[in-house]
C-alpha cells in the first residue's frame, strides 16, 4: 500500500513544531493503514535530521539538501515535492498550516489535480459509500475542519484523487515520541532531475525576520477575554487576572475585532491553537471557531453571564455572572490565600 508523507518545514536548521506535530499523527494514521511514514526535508546542511524525525515515527526520510533550497523559495520546493510525489505516489501527504505550508500546498495540489482541506482540527481513517454509485470506498483520509464560519465541523473526503491532501494548523495535534521510533532511513532525493531553469530565477537578495513579541502557544495558563468584556478598558481585568496567576492573555476573534486585544493574542481557527493546563474565558460565548483553538485545555473556566453559553458544555466550572464583578473578585481571593 502507498504510503504516508509529511512535508518537514525547516528554519535556520530547525524542524518546526507543526511537522513534528503532523509525524506524530501521521504515525497514528500509517498504523491504521499499515503503510510508512515517510517524511520529505528539503533544506541546506540537514545531516543528521533523520536522528530527530525518527524519534516521532518517521520509516523514511527523504531529502534534498543544497544551498538552493534554504531560504525556503516557492518554484524550487514546488517543484522537488511535485517529482518526488509523482515518482513515489503516496496516498497522503500533510503541511503545516503555516505561511510556508499555505504558500506550497495549494500549489502541489494544483499541479498534480489533487484536492486539498486547509485547516484541518482533526484527521482520521474512515470508510464512504457513495450513495448514488453504491461504490464503496475503505481507507480514506477524513479531513475535518470547522466551515461556514465556525457553525459546523465539515468532514471532507477526496474518494478517487491521489495524493489525498490537507494542511494542519500548529498546535492542533500533539507532539509526542513515537512508542516505537522509525527507523529514519534516508534516502536522497534526486532533485537535479526534477528543476527546472525556471524555478530558480527569483533569489532572495535580503531577508528581514521579524520576532513574534507575543507567545501564548506554550503557555501553561491563559486568561482569555472576549467581546463580553464590553469594552477596551474593561478588557484590562482580563491582563490584571493573567499576572496574577502567572499566565498569558488570549483573546476570541470577536475581541481582537473590535479593538480589545492584539491579533497576536486570538485563540482560535483564525489565531492560535493553545492546549494550556488552565484556560479562564471570560466574556467568550464559545463558538466553533474559537473552541477549536482552546478545547484541548487540561482544565477550562469559563465566566459568563449567558448560563446556556457554549462554552459551558467544554467547560469544567462555569461561573454565571457579570465578568466585570467576577474577575476583580478572583483576582482579590487569590491574593487573600496565596499569601
Amino acid at each position: 500500500m502507498n504510503n504516508l508523507f509529511v512535508y518537514i518545514e525547516i528554519e535556520n536548521g530547525t524542524v518546526a513544531d507543526v511537522s513534528l506535530e503532523l509525524l506524530t499523527k501521521g504515525r497514528e494514521l500509517a498504523d491504521t493503514l499499515g503503510c510508512k511514514l515517510e517524511a520529505v526535508a528539503i533544506g541546506e546542511k540537514l545531516s543528521g535530521i533523520e536522528k530527530e524525525l525518527a524519534k516521532y515515527g518517521a520509516d523514511t526520510v527523504w531529502v534534498a539538501d543544497d544551498k538552493e533550497f534554504a531560504p525556503y523559495r516557492t518554484l524550487p520546493h514546488c517543484s522537488v515535492v511535485c517529482g518526488l510525489i509523482e515518482q513515489e505516489k503516496p496516498q497522503i501527504v500533510l503541511f503545516g498550516a503555516t505561511p510556508v505550508g499555505r504558500d506550497l500546498a495549494p500549489r502541489v495540489s494544483s499541479t498534480l489535480h489533487s484536492g486539498l482541506t486547509a485547516d484541518c482540527t482533526s484527521l482520521v481513517i474512515g470508510e464512504h459509500k457513495d450513495m448514488k454509485s453504491g461504490k464503496e470506498y475503505k481507507n480514506l483520509l477524513y479531513q475535518i475542519r470547522p466551515a461556514f464560519g465556525g457553525n459546523i465541523i465539515a468532514t471532507i473526503i477526496n474518494p478517487d484523487h491521489r495524493p489525498q491532501m490537507a494542511t494542519v494548523r500548529e498546535g492542533v495535534m500533539k507532539k509526542e515520541y513515537a512508542a516505537k521510533p522509525g527507523n529514519g532511513e534516508v534516502k536522497q532525493i534526486d532533485w537535479k532531475k526534477f528543476l527546472k531553469d525556471s524555478d530558480l530565477v527569483v533569489r532572495i537578495v535580503e531577508r528581514h525576520i521579524e520576532e513574534r513579541k507575543i507567545n501564548i502557544k506554550n503557555a501553561g495558563i491563559i486568561v482569555a477575554g472576549g467581546y463580553g468584556m464590553g469594552s477596551k478598558e474593561n478588557f484590562q481585568l482580563v491582563h490584571e487576572l493573567a499576572e496574577v496567576l502567572g499566565g498569558e492573555v488570549g483573546a476570541s476573534r470577536a475581541a481582537v475585532d473590535a479593538g480589545f486585544a492584539d491579533h497576536a493574542r486570538q485563540v482560535g481557527q483564525t489565531g492560535v491553537t493553545v492546549r494550556p493546563k488552565l484556560y479562564i474565558a471570560c466574556g467568550i460565548s464559545g463558538q466553533i471557531q474559537h473552541t477549536a483553538g482552546m478545547d484541548q485545555s487540561a482544565m477550562v473556566i469559563s465566566i459568563n453571564s449567558d448560563p446556556n453559553a457554549p462554552i459551558n458544555k467544554i467547560a469544567d466550572y462555569a461561573i454565571t455572572g457579570d465578568v466585570n464583578e467576577v474577575i476583580p473578585k478572583m483576582i482579590k481571593y487569590y491574593k487573600q490565600n496565596s499569601k
